[in-house]
């Protein structure tokens, strides 16, 4: 196994994972590193695309706005209101147990697959597997024991390679440059199990992942990429636990036309912003 099946190898083009396809606006502070390139030329549609934006803001605040009428015309079409999306709330409270300081005690059911599925694949994208003893503290929390052992093998030997870790801006130790902070995080947008059965589930898990260095120098700022990761998970000593997975990349969504934010203001948000417990 190789540590691009648990980030992405980086491509040819510079973006990590091989994507690198997010179009954004690199700022104009001429001290700031994320400022020292730009996207030639603004958009001649940025006009248009604004109005549309104002417009669909609009329609979504209307629609909300008469939401809830019990008595609407639209209630007694007939249609099925109670089927919820695969991946839409259900009410039922996250889990409230920790091991290893990642969420466990996942219901044993098709919510409990996906709830652990989407938590695990936060802790397995984290800049903690950068540092040894955490990585081996989650691996050993979210993989099953049978696996786990040959696992913990293999990325011990990927997060130790040094050329790796050069070519993403890390020392040897994993650790970031004097002044810098590296970011690593996954972020779950849905996910959808494929098969449930009495002791094994298979999970999607549609994320966006933010990888980079942060800070004055970087020569490879903060970057978001798009992925789903599908889990196969085993029922263990009641909880889901991980025994293989399969990363592709995408769906991949169209950038905006915004603005990059400096590297100090990038570093800020991932120091004051925590993460969630994902819940189906």
């Amino acid at each position: 196994m190789s540590l691009g099946d648990e980030h992405g190898a980086r491509g040819d083009d510079g973006g990590y994972g091989g994507t690198g396809q997010t179009r954004t606006r690199l700022p104009d502070s001429p001290g700031d590193v994320y400022g020292g390139a730009r996207r030639g030329g603004r958009s001649s549609s940025r006009s248009l695309v604004t109005v549309v934006g104002v417009v669909v803001l609009l329609i979504a605040a209307i629609a909300f706005a008469n939401r809830g009428g019990g008595d609407s015309g639209s209630d007694e079409s007939g249609g099925d209101k109670t089927k919820s999306a695969p991946t839409a709330a259900t009410g039922d409270q996250p889990v409230e147990t920790k091991a290893g300081g990642i969420p466990s005690g996942f219901s044993y059911n098709q919510q409990g697959a996906e709830s652990a599925a989407a938590n695990y694949s936060v802790a397995l994208g984290s800049a903690e597997m950068f540092d040894t003893d955490r990585r081996h503290e989650i691996v050993d929390t979210v993989y099953a024991p049978d696996v786990a052992t040959d696992r913990q093998s293999g990325l011990d030997k990927a997060y130790s390679n040094e050329e790796f870790l050069t070519n993403i801006g890390l020392g040897k130790d994993g650790a970031a440059p004097s002044g810098q902070t590296f970011v690593s995080r996954v972020i779950p947008v849905g996910t959808k199990a494929k098969s449930v059965s009495s002791d094994s589930a298979s999970v999607e898990v549609w994320y966006t992942s933010l990888f980079g260095l942060s800070g004055d120098g970087s020569t490879n700022p903060v970057s978001e990429s798009w992925y789903t990761t599908t889990y196969e998970l085993k029922w263990v000593d009641g909880d889901w636990k991980v025994t293989d997975f399969q990363q592709k990349d995408g769906p991949v969504p169209v950038g905006r036309d915004q603005t990059a934010s400096t590297a100090d203001d990038m570093t800020k948000a991932v120091e004051e912003y925590g993460g969630f417990t994902y819940a189906r």
